[in-house]
């Protein structure tokens, strides 16, 4: 039988924003009742549930805002290759706090070394943590700033990039930039100094950065614009797709010759030859 108070209290909880209140009042009421719970124990445990709920949709939110690949998280990278001194830097890294001084974390290594996945796992730690950030490929940051420049609203693309903590640019200047793109990437990091963090992956050490910034004084002032609060992370290890290749390739071969070897055994019934 509905009442006043089955009909309108779950409206009145939902235009307050409090769905799973609406949702659950009634069930922690009924076990508050049976194990003579306070007024104030009640309402502790519904909002409990609500607020354990709401964190939940936001790092939902987050993830999806981040547009990080979910199968690259650090519970599926393999830490162990990584050097000793890096291993231990990223784990000082997960608890997020490098954000509060808008530090940067720069990642560098060969190709297939396991960059992205990495900064990819890093970026999902801060999203479980509500730090908002954003995954992207340079390119796909660059040509967004540039149209946002021919459509005179550079200055608004770059206040929506602000509301993200961590900014990720994968592949800088992996991608040869002309003079237009050099510009908006510079004055993406010029923005974010000191201010916001960028985390950065390239196979470019700092000599060979003159190839995306062109001119020696804008890659010498984006240099010490994201050098001066970094944290540096030297990748030093084979890359992992090619061993993944070479065990594969190993593995096949293997095979191979066993197969070969069941063949020879059969030709000779399993006979070997006495020395």
């Amino acid at each position: 039988m509905k009442t006043p108070t089955t009909t309108t209290l779950p409206l009145m909880l939902k235009s307050l924003c409090l769905p799973t209140f609406a949702r659950e009042y009634a069930i922690v009421a009924a076990q508050a009742a049976r194990e003579g719970l306070s007024h104030e124990a009640y309402l502790l445990a519904l909002a409990t549930q609500e607020a354990g709920e709401r964190a939940a949709r936001r790092v939902e939110r987050l993830i999806l805002d981040a547009k990080l690949p979910r199968d690259k998280s650090l519970e599926v990278f393999d830490l162990t290759r990584l050097p000793p001194k890096v291993r231990t830097t990223v784990a000082t890294l997960r608890d997020g706090t490098f954000l509060d001084q808008a530090t940067n974390v720069l990642v560098f290594g060969n190709p297939g070394t396991g960059k992205t996945h990495l900064v990819c796992g890093l970026g999902l730690e801060l999203v479980r943590k509500r730090r908002p950030v954003l995954f992207a490929p340079t390119f796909q940051i660059v040509q967004r700033l540039l149209a946002a420049k021919r459509d005179l609203r550079l200055a608004a693309e770059l206040k929506r990039l602000d509301r993200f903590e961590a900014l990720i640019l994968d592949d800088f200047g992996y991608v040869q930039q002309s003079r237009e793109e050099m510009e908006v990437l510079f004055t993406l990091l010029a923005e974010r100094y000191e201010r916001r963090s960028v985390v950065i992956t390239s196979n470019l050490v700092f000599s060979q950065w003159d190839q995306i910034f062109k001119a020696p004084m804008t890659t010498a002032a984006a240099v010490d614009r994201v050098v001066h609060h970094a944290v540096i992370l030297e990748l030093s290890i084979p890359s992992y797709r090619a061993e993944v290749a070479k065990a594969r390739s190993q593995g096949t071969a293997d095979g191979r010759r066993a197969r070969e070897t069941n063949v020879n055994d059969d030709r000779t019934g399993g006979a070997q030859t006495a020395p």
